[in-house]
């Protein structure tokens, strides 16, 4: 083999080799040097129960990565400040929009109370709050009983359908551990006509709650349910009784006729 060839081809082999080399090792080295993009969000700087108004305290910026938008987010802390908290937020969460109540609507329930709707609050107790079970986010049917003064028959009628429950007594959140609790006042998430209507049926008789689960959202038509409706069946009817009838035959008088000599005398008796 002719010595000059073998070392021209070690020679060309070396500088290909050289030149992958270098192409590799600067790859690897902008990978390396390379910082993931991120974005600077505010989070919660501690765990910030729902009704909560924002300190300043309370927020802070972290790092979040550009690859994973949030929608909502905010950048500057001051943004936040003042605004109050409508869901409980951990720490280091970031705080979307979603999470405040908008600047200067209020604190504790208001904030929880959509525009055009209405916070109706409503007396109960065990048997009427499902022995305990109503917890804030709830969803119920109002059941009214009642029982007139003229002498109609009590009956039961569905008022209100798919109500939520903002609140049980004073608890704006149910319990973490989903203990029942007692409670003598149901606040309920309403129109300002259902408002009307369940104000009127408080008053009128008694006021019945009805769990229902909470993705059922449908509507049933509602009859007023009597006592007679109680045995699945029709009102029992009496037995009718006797009357004689108008067109009854009367009794026939009966005739008595008197013969004396010529003259006769002819006498009717009933």
């Amino acid at each position: 083999m002719n010595p000059r060839r073998l070392i021209l081809a070690l020679a060309v082999a070396l500088v290909l080799s050289g030149a992958a080399t270098f192409v590799i090792s600067h790859k690897l080295g902008a990978r390396t040097d390379a910082k993931p993009t991120t974005q600077r969000v505010v989070a919660a700087a501690q765990a910030i129960e729902s009704g909560a108004v924002l300190r300043p305290q309370d927020l802070k910026l972290v790092d979040w990565p550009a690859s994973l938008p949030l929608k909502g987010q905010f950048v500057k802390t001051e943004d936040l400040v003042g605004r109050s908290v409508i869901y409980p937020v951990a720490q280091g969460q970031p705080i979307l929009i979603d999470y405040v109540a908008a600047a200067g609507s209020g604190i504790g329930l208001t904030i929880k109370i959509p525009e055009g709707m209405r916070a109706t609050s409503v007396r109960s107790d065990e048997i009427v709050g499902v022995a305990g079970f109503l917890y804030p986010g709830s969803h119920v049917d109002v059941l009214v009983t009642l029982r007139p003064e003229s002498g109609t028959k009590p009956s039961t009628q569905i008022v209100l359908q798919d109500v939520e429950v903002l609140t049980a007594g004073q608890n704006i959140e149910p319990d973490p551990q989903g203990k029942p609790q007692t409670v003598n006042v149901v606040t309920l998430l309403l129109t300002p006509q259902d408002s009307q209507k369940i104000v009127l049926a408080a008053s009128q008789g008694s006021v019945q709650f009805v769990l229902r689960n909470g993705s059922d959202h449908g509507q049933v038509k509602a009859y007023p349910i009597q006592l007679a409706s109680l045995g699945g069946g029709e009102p029992i009817q009496k037995a009718p009784s006797y009357h004689p009838s108008v067109h009854s035959e009367k009794p026939q008088p009966y005739v008595v006729e008197t013969i004396m000599g010529d003259k006769r005398m002819t006498s009717r008796f009933e």
